[in-house]
């Protein structure tokens, strides 16, 4: 592989949030990467700081047959230094059909009930379905009276992840991580070390 053909692909594997040699391979073969002939990578010293992670642990299996059926949660936060419109934390919807995501900055966790009703009403709105179950762990911000008022109004189900147990809600989990390793990454490379960009767009 030469020298030019390496440079394009790192370039590319950066671009990309630090995609691997997997989901470069299928861009490579589709033309999309301009430049590009090949997905091999070389050693990746940003990935290694940024994508570090825990021992796999097992999570909840479940089927869903259609979008909204199955909606998993989580809020991750604080930040040690908020960003430059002082948010320090983020919510993250995912729909388990689907698998569509969508993240919110916020400056407090408060905020979490108030974003999921203007979240929730976008959605049903654009799809035409409700929201059936709601799949959260143990935090306060998914436990507290109005929230779950809301819930038993709308007819929407709960189901909490284990305290102590964050691999149980897996999918918002692994969501979150995705998410951290792409701006670790980039930090990284970047030699930038403190504001997390609030606009996690994907």
């Amino acid at each position: 592989m030469g020298t030019s053909d390496s440079d394009t692909t790192r370039l590319w594997h950066m671009r990309l949030g630090y995609a691997g040699e997997k989901a470069l391979q299928g861009l490579v073969k589709k033309g999309l990467l301009k430049g590009a002939t090949t997905c091999k990578l070389d050693f990746c010293e940003h990935c290694v700081l940024g994508k570090q992670t825990r021992v796999k642990f097992g999570t909840a299996v479940h089927q869903t047959k259609g979008i909204l059926d199955y909606v998993h949660s989580d809020v991750w936060g604080p930040t040690k230094t908020p960003s430059l419109s002082g948010r320090h934390w983020f919510v993250t919807f995912v729909d388990d059909y689907s698998r569509k995501s969508w993240v919110y900055t916020m400056k407090h966790k408060s905020e979490v009930l108030s974003i999921f009703l203007g979240w929730k009403k976008m959605v049903e709105n654009q799809t035409g379905r409700k929201i059936k179950i709601l799949r959260s762990d143990n935090g306060g911000e998914y436990t507290s009276d109005p929230f779950f008022k809301v819930c038993k109004e709308e007819g929407i189900g709960r189901h909490f992840s284990v305290r102590g147990t964050p691999q149980q809600n897996g999918v918002a989990e692994r969501l979150n991580r995705t998410l951290l390793e792409k701006v670790r990454c980039m930090l990284s490379q970047s030699g930038l070390r403190t504001r997390l960009g609030e606009r996690l767009k994907f």
